[in-house]
């Protein structure tokens, strides 16, 4: 999301636009607060008595109240998201763009650095900790991050709501922002969403409050930025009914239902002709109607004007801000509600009424924050002594050891030994970055460890980039590098990408690293007199089959993006002060997928020459698969304890319309409440270091007559759990036969196949388990 100055104004609105582009401008230059609290100042004599100041009565009467008092034209400039004063009510502007995906922002307008706020903590990008399948660790970087944002929001250097988390299907390997998302599986974004969302909003509150709004976006089948000419802004997403609801939805449902979250953001593209932001089956219909939204809903930035001027959706400028606000939109990330919506309702395009749903719904957000409760505010102790903290930083550390992934360890080359590699080469264009650690949408972190620094507290190092940078372009230095390799008792190369090569606005054409960077690999890892670990940084997929099959090549470290404490924790991970624990949370596939498939193919399923995307419908050949990851120890799982049937009741109401016993029945035909299960695994640590081992459960359904095109496997549960060597912990894994062993049919219903369910926990442990139709049927 960034403000994308695409649009083409035409000379009948040249004018007015200019004129409001300075006036916006000068808006993002200040901060979005000067102190605490939006209104209802006790010191104000006008405003502290009035119904909408009063937090003894319910939030929707004061939310009326405050609607009954302003003026359509006040109303309209509250509808963007640099929401103008309204002074007469000792109302503060406020900017509603702030970013926090992983660690205060200052991509967003609204917040700021400086002052008593120099920084804040930059965790490891999302697709790095979602690595490591940790549902309480994301929940706990969302909690540190709400208290780092709480606190700039007392100082006047934030708002307090932050547009994030990335919550979209990573469905293709070449998006440039596979970076923010938790990766390719529904189940395991839908979990990442819920857990980031609960930590960042302050978990569940029984009077409604917010510490923070988060935003779960780009709603919905958004993952193409720029590819071979084809850009967000004039894609059109063809999906469809079975793929919406079995994958590119399910994770923006969790965070609604689940994650209750305050606000879900619109996307760029259309889908099947529509753009999202105006299409009211998209928003009333399934976001509110069926999800039951207790929040607002916002446009991506420029994305109305996207609609009018690069779409061409609509004839006019009004047209465009009526269906979009009538289709269920509350807030304009952009300048165009503000300069068309007065003309809309003027001639008769929109009614003030519609106006007023929508202010409802942003107003009530502010107020669930306390934006209006003056200085009654419940998080007004945090202050710059919780930005960057101690404990903070430790977490930050935290989740990148845990989000690192080994990919391969030949000989146990792996850990390192301070004692026998007393020198260490350390090669490659990342070798010593910074910024490059810390993707996209950071903000000023606290500090820096970089790989260099972090393998010199283990071990003298020799240095040498290389390449001058990830594109990689001469080989001029290759020479020296591999000087250094010969002369150093092991080599590490920290190679990969950066957001040269990967970033919002661009995607990849190509999986292979970039430039001559495997030419330098290959020369180094020949020249090595010691163990060669190749380490990547990388928000999407690489294809290193090259260094996966040769020899001289010892073990592939997988980094992500690793955040601020990034380079502490490959080194830690290195010389075994931490026993890797990460699962790659996408496929890694060979280059000549993408060379055979377009990035514009929306279709999951495997079919007709096409190969499927993601691991629950691809059927060709990897370089890494989806949920790989080893250890320096030797985890073992044994089953516990596991039902083997299942009873499905029957709603009474549906009992005859539904098929004979032995078919799929829908999940509203049955009491999903009541279909709840446990399994329980042991899990054996035999190696002789204590590490983490995730438990990751599958599930294959039945073979269907229908043939609904079902995956092969999916992931139903997982939990991560640290065990002592020599020692056992039992995991518990709660399952729900509708949300977890249900599939969705061609129309997009959602279906639960009888019969025999196969589980797979790992690559040996197989249970079957039966799913039959309850004679007992049971009452509405």
């Amino acid at each position: 999301m960034e403000y994308t100055n695409i649009i083409i104004i035409t000379k009948k609105f040249s004018f007015i636009l200019f004129f409001f582009s300075i006036f916006y401008a000068c808006f993002e230059l200040q901060t979005s607060m000067s102190g605490p609290g939006l209104a209802c100042d006790p010191s104000n004599s006008v405003t502290r008595s009035l119904p909408f100041c009063k937090t003894n009565l319910p939030i929707q009467v004061r939310v009326r109240d405050l609607i009954g008092r302003l003026t359509l034209q006040e109303k309209i400039r509250l509808l963007v998201n640099n929401a103008a004063p309204v002074e007469r009510l000792g109302i503060r502007r406020y900017e509603w763009w702030n970013e926090a995906l992983h660690g205060v922002s200052n991509v967003g307008p609204g917040t700021r650095f400086g002052g008593a706020f120099p920084g804040a903590t930059s965790f490891p990008q999302v697709i790095t900790s979602a690595a490591a399948f940790n549902s309480s660790l994301w929940e706990a970087i969302g909690r540190v991050v709400s208290d780092e944002a709480r606190a700039m929001y007392n100082g006047g250097a934030a708002g307090l709501t932050f547009w994030s988390p990335n919550v979209n299907v990573l469905r293709d390997p070449r998006w440039g922002r596979s970076q923010e998302t938790p990766g390719e599986d529904p189940h395991v974004v839908a979990q990442y969403a819920v857990s980031y969302v609960k930590g960042l909003q302050g978990g569940a509150n029984p009077n409604n409050h917010l510490k923070l709004a988060a935003c779960c976006k780009h709603y919905t089948a958004y993952d193409l930025d720029d590819w071979k000419g084809i850009d967000r802004y004039h894609y059109n997403a063809r999906v469809s009914a079975q793929d919406l609801e079995d994958t590119y939805n399910v994770p923006f449902k969790a965070c609604v239902e689940e994650g209750k979250v305050a606000s879900v953001m619109c996307s760029y593209n259309q889908v099947n002709g529509k753009p999202t932001c105006a299409d009211p089956n998209l928003l009333r219909g399934i976001i509110r109607g069926q999800w039951h939204l207790n929040g607002y809903i916002v446009s991506d930035c420029d994305s109305v004007g996207v609609m009018f001027e690069q779409q061409h959706f609509t004839e006019t400028p009004e047209d465009t801000v009526a269906a979009t606000i009538k289709a269920g939109l509350d807030l304009d990330c952009g300048p165009y509600l503000a300069v068309y919506t007065e003309k809309a309702v003027r001639t008769g395009k929109l009614s003030e009424g519609d106006v007023n749903n929508a202010l409802s719904n942003t107003l009530t957000v502010q107020m669930r924050l306390g934006l209006f409760d003056g200085a009654q505010q419940p998080y007004g102790y945090l202050g710059p002594k919780d930005v960057c903290s101690p404990a903070h930083q430790q977490l930050a550390l935290q989740a990148a050891r845990e989000g690192i992934v080994l990919l391969k360890n030949t000989g146990r080359s792996l850990p390192l030994s301070p004692q026998r590699h007393r020198t260490v080469a350390v090669i490659g264009p990342n070798s010593d970055v910074t910024v490059t650690m810390i993707g996209n949408y950071a903000g000023v972190p606290c500090g820096y460890t970089t790989p260099l620094h972090g393998i010199g507290r283990y071990a003298k190092t020799v240095h040498q980039p290389g390449c001058s940078g990830v594109a990689c372009t001469s080989n001029q230095n290759f020479g020296l590098a591999e000087i250094a390799a010969r002369h150093s008792d092991a080599t590490v190369l920290v190679m990969g990408l950066d957001q040269s090569i990967e970033r919002e606005a661009k995607d990849r054409v190509s999986l292979l690293l970039p430039g001559l960077q495997q030419e330098l690999v290959a020369r180094v890892a020949r020249a090595s007199k010691g163990p060669t670990i190749l380490v990547l940084m990388s928000g999407g997929p690489v294809d290193v089959t090259f260094a996966k099959d040769d020899p001289k090549i010892s073990a592939i470290l997988w980094a992500g993006y690793p955040g601020q404490a990034g380079g502490a924790a490959i080194a830690d991970v290195l010389f075994g002060t931490v026993n890797p624990g990460g699962r790659l949370p996408m496929t890694w596939y060979p280059e000549n997928y993408v060379q055979k498939v377009g990035m514009t193919n929306m279709e999951m399923r495997a079919g007709g020459g096409y190969p499927g995307r993601t691991y629950r419908f691809y059927k060709g050949p990897v370089v890494f698969p989806f949920g790989a990851g080893m250890s320096y120890s030797n985890f073992k799982q044994s089953l516990a304890h596991a039902p083997t049937t299942l009873s499905v009741p029957l709603l009474a109401t549906t009992a005859n319309t539904t098929t004979r016993l032995g078919d799929e029945i829908k999940v509203a035909h049955t009491n999903c409440d009541s279909l709840n299960l446990e399994l329980h695994v042991d899990v054996k640590n035999a190696g002789e270091m204590d590490g983490t081992h995730t438990v990751m459960l599958f599930s294959a359904p039945p073979r269907l007559a229908n043939n609904m095109a079902h995956p092969e496997r999916q992931l139903v549960a997982f939990e991560k759990v640290y065990v002592m060597a020599g020692a056992q912990k039992r995991v518990r894994l709660n399952v729900n036969a509708c949300k977890h062993l249900s599939l969705v049919d061609q129309f997009g219903v959602r279906r639960i196949p009888m019969g025999e369910h196969s589980l797979h926990i790992g690559d040996d442990l197989k249970h079957s388990l039966s799913l039959q139709t309850s004679l007992e049927q049971i009452k509405v």
